[in-house]
């Protein structure tokens, strides 16, 4: 497990909505196939997506992720940004390309169970 803020720090995350940093994350996964999130995504982790839309809060919220994070500096909706607000999940933006932020997170591993 890790805490948010650590991910956060490390990767040089920017917060869009984060209700408490100090939420533990048990995992991430990547994948801009919403049905592939619902599928394989595990409960209590982070998401790493292009999908920048009201659906993607959904299907985080069906499966249990805390925190997603949308990459390449796309622009998160005001509705996005209120119903992730409304769910309690973290939401938050990267500069980076999924492939690039998933090897970052994915070096920090050691701290996940």
């Amino acid at each position: 497990m890790m805490e948010l803020s650590q991910i956060i720090r490390t990767c040089n995350l920017k917060s869009v909505v984060v209700h408490e940093e100090e939420i533990e994350i048990k995992g991430f996964y990547t994948s801009d196939l919403l049905s592939d999130v619902m599928a394989h995504c595990p409960e209590e982790s982070l998401l790493i997506t292009v999908q920048n839309h009201a659906n993607t809060i959904a299907v985080a919220t069906l499966v249990g992720v805390r925190a997603i994070v949308i990459v390449h500096n796309r622009a998160v909706p005001d509705e996005m940004k209120l119903l992730a607000e409304r769910e309690g999940l973290a939401l938050l933006t990267s500069s980076d390309d999924q492939f690039t932020l998933s090897c970052r997170i994915g070096g920090l591993t050691d701290n996940f169970e």
